[in-house]
């Protein structure tokens, strides 16, 4: 297996005054794999963080086993800003332990999770997560 490359993982959802707040982290948990994840609360928000990007694990097996990980990359380098970018979750996928992408907020009725990315390697971090050849360069090349 190719080494996973060093990057910063925050997962961020939003709570509603409907929703139980554990039910969200939970849904939240079900993403991101086991590992040193710090959780963070509020009364509308939920922040899950990891300094380790093998958390994002299971992310990547279900990008590969559900054939979006072109999509995926896509989407990640449209909301890129330099060493950052973010996936928008559906968040009732994501209760059920599923991963699946939104192109926009509106897919998802009570809001997606923001999956955020940050590496000073993040085409590697990219390259890595959606199983892209070993020195895949974002600029020159299209994922097969």
């Amino acid at each position: 297996m190719d080494p996973i490359p060093e990057g910063h993982v925050t997962l961020e959802g939003s709570v509603s005054p409907s929703e139980d707040p554990e039910k969200v982290l939970r849904a939240m948990l079900k993403v991101l794999a086991d590992g040193n994840l710090e959780e963070e609360r509020s009364t509308k928000r939920i922040l899950v963080r990891s300094d380790e990007a093998s958390c994002l694990t299971g992310v990547r097996d279900q990008l590969r086993d559900r054939s979006v990980r072109a999509a995926a990359f896509r989407l990640a380098t449209r909301a890129r800003r330099g060493d950052e970018t973010v996936l928008m979750l559906n968040r009732q996928a994501a209760s059920e332990g599923l991963v699946v992408l939104c192109g926009d907020e509106s897919e998802s009725p009570l809001g997606p999770f923001f999956l955020k990315l940050a590496s000073d390697r993040l085409d590697e971090l990219l390259g890595w997560l959606t199983d892209y050849e070993e020195g895949y360069s974002t600029s020159t090349r299209r994922p097969s």
